[in-house]
C-alpha cells in the first residue's frame, strides 16, 4: 500500500487471509456467508443466505451441537465462541475443517441469538492420526466445559437410577463421544450390571455376578480405585488376555474404565467404549475422570432417595391394615396417599375392626407431625385402639382409653422428645343388618353422607378434645342410621385442605365431586352382579323392623311423624292446611288430637310404580374412592385450587362405607321403595349453638328444590321451632327432616319432637311483642302444619310442596 492510499476495506483484508465472515440469526433461522465463507462450506465462492437446516446440513452433526453448547456458554461469560467444524460434502465425508470466532448477543425480547463472526480453514488430523496426537487443540476445551456443565445439570436433576442412567446413555462428548455405556455395581464380592447403553439386551449375561478377582478392567478399577484407559485391541488384549474373548465381540477399539467413587469408597466402575481409536489424552482423561465422579454423585443420590423412599413405603404399608372379609349388604374402600413433602410417611391412619357382638368399627385419625415419630406413635395407637375395641367397650370408652394411653406415651418420652403430640380419631362402630352407626369424634373431620340420590350432607357429631391432650377427657356417641343406597365418607384433614383450601372451601369441593359422580353400572355391568344383591325376602315394606331399637328418634324402616306408604297420613294423624285455618278450624292456637282432619284439594307425593334403583351400582365404591383421591391430588385438581396461598399438602386417608341398595338386586324382580332423602338430629338445652347447623343441615337438604323461597321459609321455620323448645321446655329438641317424590313434585316434611307436654297456642301478637309470632309465621309460609301430642310429649310439623320449575320457552309452569 502506498503513501496516501486509503486503506483496505475489512472484506479485502478477510479475503486476503482466506476468512469468511458469516452472521447467524436464530429467530429468523438464517445463516448469511460472504463468498469466501459460501467456499469454505462447499457452496460456490459467491454470497448466499442459507436456512438454518441447509447450513446444519452442511455441518457434522456433532459440531452443530458443540456451537450450540460453545455459544450458550460465550453469552453467559461475555466472551468470544471460538469452536472448530467439520464441513461435509454430499456424500457425508469430511470436505475440511474450519475454525469459527463469533461473538454472540442475546435478544431478551426476541429471546434468541444473534452471531457474527469469521471462519477459516485449519489443518485436522485424520482419525488414523487422532490415536497418536500428543494433544487436543484448546479451541475444544471451551465446548467440553460446555459439555460438562450441561451433563452435570442433567445429573442433577435425576431423582432415580433409571433416570441417571438415562442421562448417562445420552451423553454426547465433544470430539470423542463413546458409543457404547455400561455401569457396573458391586454386591459383597461380586460385579454387577446395574445398566449398560450401546448393546443387545441379554449381553450383559457373561459380566453379571462377575466374581472382583476376575482379571477383567471394571473389577481392577474396583479393587485398585484406579481408573484403566486401553487405546487399542491390543493393549486390551495384552493385559487381560481372559477377559479380551469377551469384549472382542463388540468391534470396539478403545475403552476407558473409571472408578466411581463417593466419599473416598468405590462404589462401582463406568466403561466407555469407542468404535473409533482414542488416545486418551490429559484432557480426554479429565473430561471422563468429571464425567465419573458426577455420575458416581448422582447414582448414590438416587440410591439413597430410593432406598429411603423404599423404607417408609414399607414402613407404612406395614402400618396400615388390610380391610376385612366381605360384609354382607355393605362394602368398605379405603385409600392412603402420602402426599407431604420430605418423609413419605406420616401419622394418618385408618383401620377396620371385627367386634365380638358381630358389628365391625371404622376408625380413622392423624397424629400430629408428618415424620418418623409419627409414624410410630401412629402404630402404636392403631394397636391400643384395636385392642379395646376387640375388648367390646362402646365408641365412648375406646376413646377415652385410647387418649389416656397416647397421653402416657408422649410424657412418659417427654424426656427424648421435646414436643408433646396428640392425635384426631373418628371412631364409628356399625350395625351391617340394620345400618345403625354409633359415632365418636376426638377432634376430628364429621362424617359426609351421600344420600342414595346423590345428596351430601355433613353430618355434625357432638366431639371431644383430640387424644392424648386430656387423659380424662369424655366423647359423647352419636347414633346414626345409614340408610340403603347411602354411603358414608370418613377422611382426613388432607383430603380437605390439600391445595391450599381451608375447611369451607374443602368440603365445597368435595362436596362436588361427590354430587357429580355417576353411580350408575358400567357398561355391560348387571345389577345383580357383585355382593349384596336384594335378599330373597321381599320388598323393603316387608321387612319393616317395627319393635326395633329407636335410632335418633327414628326406629329402623319406620316411617314415623305421619308417613303413609309414600311418608303420607296416618290414619288419626292430626293434620292441618292453610285453607283450614283461614276457615277458623284452629280453636285456641293449638291442636288437640282429633280435633282437625284434612279437607280440600292437597297434593300428594307422587312417585312412580317402578322408580330407578338409587345409591352406588355394586363395584362402583372403589370408583368412588379413585374420584376423590383423583380430585384432591390429580391433575384435576390444579383447576380447584384454594384461596390461601400455602399450597403444601398432606397425607390423605380415606374411608368409605356403603350400605347397598335395595334397587340393585339379582335379577331386579322386586319393587323398591320410592326415592326418600332424610336426617336427624338432635339439639340440647346446653347446646343452642347447634341451631345453626341444623339451619345448614336443612339448607343442604334442598339444595335442588325448585324455589328458593320456600328453601329460606324452611330454614326460618326450623330456627323457629327450635328455639321455642330450648326457649319455652326443660327438654330436648329431635329434629327430622325428610323429603320424598319426584323432581318438580316432592313433599319436604319437616317435624320437631320434644318430651313436654305443654302444646303451643297461636296468639295475635301486638307490634311491640317480642315472642308469639312462631305459630303465625308457620301458618303464612308452610303449605300444611300441625301439633301432634303424644304419650312423652308433643310434635310439632309443617309440610311445603315443591312447584315445578317454570318452563324456560314461555315462563310458565309447567303442569
Amino acid at each position: 500500500m502506498r503513501t496516501g492510499e486509503p486503506p483496505p476495506t475489512v472484506g479485502d483484508v478477510l479475503s486476503a487471509l482466506a476468512t469468511g465472515l458469516w452472521t447467524w440469526d436464530s429467530a429468523a433461522e438464517t445463516v448469511t456467508l460472504d463468498a469466501e465463507a459460501a467456499r469454505l462450506m462447499g457452496l460456490p465462492a459467491e454470497p448466499t443466505t442459507l436456512t438454518q437446516a441447509g447450513a446444519r446440513a452442511r455441518l457434522h452433526p456433532v459440531d452443530w451441537n458443540e456451537i450450540v453448547s460453545v455459544v450458550q456458554l460465550a453469552v453467559a461469560e461475555d466472551t468470544l465462541a471460538e469452536v472448530r467444524i467439520r464441513v461435509m460434502d454430499d456424500r457425508g465425508r469430511v470436505l475440511r475443517t474450519v475454525r469459527s470466532r463469533s461473538k454472540p448477543t442475546f435478544d431478551p425480547v426476541r429471546k434468541s441469538f444473534e452471531l457474527i463472526g469469521t471462519i477459516q480453514e485449519v489443518t485436522e488430523p485424520s482419525p488414523e492420526t487422532a490415536a497418536r496426537a500428543p494433544s487436543v487443540t484448546g479451541d475444544w476445551r471451551r465446548s467440553r466445559e460446555a459439555f460438562l456443565l450441561d451433563a452435570g445439570r442433567a445429573l442433577a436433576e435425576a431423582r432415580s437410577t433409571a433416570e441417571v442412567l438415562r442421562v448417562a446413555a445420552g451423553l454426547a462428548m465433544p470430539g470423542f463421544s463413546p458409543d457404547g455405556l455400561a455401569v457396573f455395581g458391586v454386591e459383597a464380592d461380586r460385579l454387577t450390571v446395574i445398566g449398560h447403553h450401546g448393546h443387545n439386551q441379554g449381553d450383559e449375561g457373561p459380566f453379571t455376578h462377575m466374581p472382583l478377582e476376575t482379571d477383567y478392567p471394571a473389577a481392577e478399577v474396583v479393587r485398585t480405585g484406579r481408573a484403566v484407559y486401553l487405546s487399542s485391541p491390543e493393549d486390551y488384549k495384552g493385559r487381560y488376555p481372559a477377559a479380551w474373548p469377551l469384549a472382542e465381540q463388540f468391534g470396539r477399539q478403545s475403552w476407558a474404565f473409571l472408578p466411581l467413587t463417593v466419599a473416598g469408597r468405590t462404589m462401582g466402575a463406568w466403561m466407555a467404549g469407542f468404535t473409533h481409536p482414542v488416545s486418551f489424552t490429559p484432557d480426554e482423561r479429565s473430561v471422563l475422570t468429571t464425567v465419573a465422579r458426577m455420575l458416581a454423585q448422582a447414582l448414590s443420590r438416587a440410591g439413597a432417595a430410593e432406598t429411603e423412599r423404599e423404607l417408609t413405603d414399607g414402613l407404612q404399608r406395614t402400618m396400615l391394615p388390610t380391610l376385612g372379609p366381605e360384609i354382607p349388604g355393605m362394602s368398605v374402600a379405603a385409600r392412603y396417599v402420602p402426599t407431604g413433602g420430605g418423609l413419605q410417611v406420616g401419622g394418618d391412619w385408618y383401620d377396620m375392626i371385627a367386634l365380638p357382638s358381630g358389628r365391625f368399627a371404622l376408625a380413622i385419625g392423624d397424629v400430629q407431625g408428618h415424620d418418623v415419630r409419627a409414624a410410630g406413635l401412629m402404630g402404636q395407637l392403631r394397636i391400643a385402639l384395636r385392642a379395646y375395641a376387640s375388648e367390646g367397650h362402646p365408641p365412648d370408652a375406646v376413646l377415652s382409653r385410647a387418649s389416656r394411653f397416647l397421653h402416657g406415651v408422649t410424657n412418659d418420652s417427654a424426656a427424648d422428645f421435646t414436643d408433646l403430640r396428640f392425635a384426631t380419631c373418628l371412631y364409628v362402630e356399625v350395625d351391617p343388618v340394620t345400618g345403625v352407626l354409633d359415632i365418636a369424634r376426638a377432634g376430628h373431620p364429621d362424617p359426609v353422607i351421600r344420600m342414595a340420590d346423590g345428596t351430601v350432607l355433613v353430618r355434625p357429631t357432638p366431639g371431644g378434645l383430640p387424644l392424648g391432650i386430656d387423659p380424662d377427657a369424655d366423647y359423647p356417641t352419636t347414633r346414626l342410621v345409614l340408610e340403603p343406597g347411602e354411603t358414608m365418607l370418613l377422611c382426613t384433614d388432607g383430603l380437605i385442605e390439600t391445595g391450599g383450601h381451608d375447611l369451607d372451601t374443602g368440603w365445597r369441593r368435595i362436596r362436588t365431586i361427590l354430587e357429580s359422580f355417576d353411580a350408575r353400572p358400567y357398561e355391560g355391568e348387571g345389577e345383580g352382579q357383585g355382593a349384596g344383591g336384594l335378599n330373597a325376602e321381599g320388598p323393603y315394606a316387608d321387612r319393616r323392623d317395627p319393635g326395633g331399637p329407636a335410632i335418633g328418634g327414628l326406629r329402623p324402616g319406620r316411617q314415623e311423624a305421619g308417613g303413609d306408604e309414600a311418608r303420607g297420613l296416618e290414619p288419626g294423624r292430626v293434620e292441618t292446611s292453610r285453607l283450614e285455618v283461614e276457615a277458623g278450624g284452629l280453636a285456641a292456637g293449638g291442636a288437640e288430637q282429633g280435633d282437625l282432619t284434612p279437607r280440600g284439594p292437597r297434593p300428594t307425593a307422587l312417585a312412580p310404580a317402578r322408580p330407578e334403583p338409587t345409591g352406588l351400582a355394586p363395584g362402583r365404591l372403589e370408583a368412588l374412592a379413585d374420584a376423590l383421591v383423583q380430585g384432591v391430588h390429580g391433575p384435576s385438581s390444579h383447576h380447584t385450587p384454594g384461596p390461601l396461598a400455602d399450597r403444601r399438602e398432606d397425607d390423605i386417608a380415606m374411608l368409605l362405607l356403603c350400605r347397598e341398595s335395595e334397587g340393585y338386586g339379582r335379577g331386579d324382580t322386586t319393587a323398591v321403595r320410592p326415592p326418600v332423602r332424610r336426617t336427624a338430629l338432635t339439639v340440647a338445652q346446653a347446646e343452642p349453638e347447634h341451631i345453626a347447623g341444623a339451619r345448614q343441615q336443612v339448607r343442604e337438604l334442598l339444595h335442588d328444590w325448585n324455589c328458593d323461597d320456600q328453601v329460606d321459609s324452611a330454614v326460618l321455620l326450623v330456627s323457629e321451632m327450635l328455639t321455642n323448645v330450648l326457649v319455652h321446655t326443660d327438654a330436648d329438641a329431635l329434629l327430622v327432616a325428610e323429603m320424598t317424590g319426584d323432581g318438580g313434585k316432592r313433599r319436604m316434611r319437616i317435624e320437631v319432637t320434644d318430651t313436654s307436654d305443654d302444646l303451643p297456642h297461636k296468639r295475635q301478637p301486638g307490634e311491640l311483642a317480642s315472642s308469639g309470632r312462631g305459630l303465625v309465621l308457620m301458618d303464612m309460609l308452610a303449605d300444611a302444619w300441625g301439633v301432634d301430642p303424644r304419650g312423652d310429649g308433643k310434635s310439632i310439623w309443617f309440610e311445603l310442596y315443591e312447584t315445578p320449575p317454570p318452563d324456560s320457552s314461555n315462563g310458565r309452569l309447567v303442569s
